[in-house]
């Protein structure tokens, strides 16, 4: 029966994680509590997910993800030039300024201001880690199968879930 308490597709794993890009830690569960999920559900990117089969209560790993298995690479297509009149004067017109933009359909879209010039602002509407190597530290903290209702809608419920 021991086999049976490892991460497989599923199974409710809680994990305590840091992501560090480019050598700097940009993400930790310190912060925020673990998170808890579930797994084959795709709800944490794909490289992470594939790593954490077989892992047991305890258990730590240090994994590279390409950016192919994590965030994307970035897309040629996912930057525009925006008038820079279009721009209100309380929005701070400054290099990795995160904004949320709408377009004709209302759609909301996180963008970041990649360059400022004197009459056109470049926003990439890529995410923030496409390109990105993800060098992920995880331990598994927690494994229980996951309730009825949990299976039914596909995700956790619990105090900490993150809302993507």
């Amino acid at each position: 029966m021991a086999q049976e308490n490892v991460v497989k597709d599923g199974m409710v794993v809680t994990l305590e994680y840091s992501l560090t890009v480019d050598g700097e830690v940009i993400d930790h569960s310190g912060d925020s509590g673990p998170i808890e999920f579930l797994q084959g559900e795709g709800q944490i990117v794909p490289g992470l997910e594939r790593a954490l089969y077989g892992m047991a209560v305890g258990d730590t790993k240090q994994l590279t993800v390409t950016p192919a298995e994590g965030y994307g690479e970035i897309d040629e297509e996912g930057f525009a030039e925006i008038p820079r009149e279009e721009f209100t004067d309380e929005i701070p017109l400054e290099v990795g300024v995160e904004l949320q933009l709408r377009d004709t359909d209302g759609d909301v879209f996180d963008a970041y201001i990649e360059e400022v010039g004197d009459d056109m602002v470049l926003m990439n509407f890529n995410h923030p880690l496409a390109g990105k190597e993800l060098l992920f530290s995880v331990t598994v903290i927690g494994l229980r199968p996951p309730t009825k209702e949990e299976l039914e809608h596909g995700h956790v419920h619990g105090g900490h879930h993150h809302h993507e």
